[in-house]
């Protein structure tokens, strides 16, 4: 039997309207869902990865940020000589800041007085301040940051809790 003559006679035995023809098309449209649902899922993780591929490198840059903070912190009755070592400090930290900017990394809004959130703030202890409310942030510890919006680690605070 011929390649022709077996096709004419699968032609014949397979009409529309019967089962075996409904079976393997329903198994060709299985088919072909599955690999535009895995065409998706792999578009949608590669841009994903390509969005947050700096996370690791960004996180592991926040402790210099953070020792650049704290040595901005204490400048309290510096001499006139130590003031210009300060404004190069600050200078640096604002050229670390505006290159991370530029990745997507911005800082978690923490401050004296705002509502501590339990999404964003991780509250490392509890003090009692008058003239704040309950469950307000009485401190910054450190600062907390997001990266293109996913939060990549949270900001430490001391809640007041009267």
């Amino acid at each position: 039997m011929s390649r022709e003559e077996l096709a004419a006679l699968c032609k014949e035995s397979i009409c529309p309207g019967c089962d075996v023809f409904k079976e393997a098309e329903s198994i060709r449209l299985r088919a072909l869902a599955d690999s535009e649902n895995v065409k998706k899922r792999l578009l949608r993780e590669t841009e994903e990865m390509k969005k947050y591929a700096g996370e690791s490198v960004l996180a592991d840059l926040l402790p210099i940020l953070d020792n650049l903070d704290l040595a901005l912190a204490h400048t309290d009755g510096l001499s006139a000589e130590c003031k210009n070592f300060v404004i190069g400090v600050d200078m640096t930290r604002k050229l670390f800041v505006d290159a991370v900017k530029g990745h997507g990394l911005e800082v978690v809004q923490a401050a004296k007085g705002a509502d501590f959130d339990p999404e964003v703030h991780d509250a490392v202890g509890t003090v009692q301040e008058p003239g704040l409310g309950d469950n307000q942030i009485a401190q910054v510890i450190q600062n907390g940051y997001r990266l293109k919006g996913r939060l990549l680690r949270p900001a430490k605070v001391m809640v007041n809790k009267p």
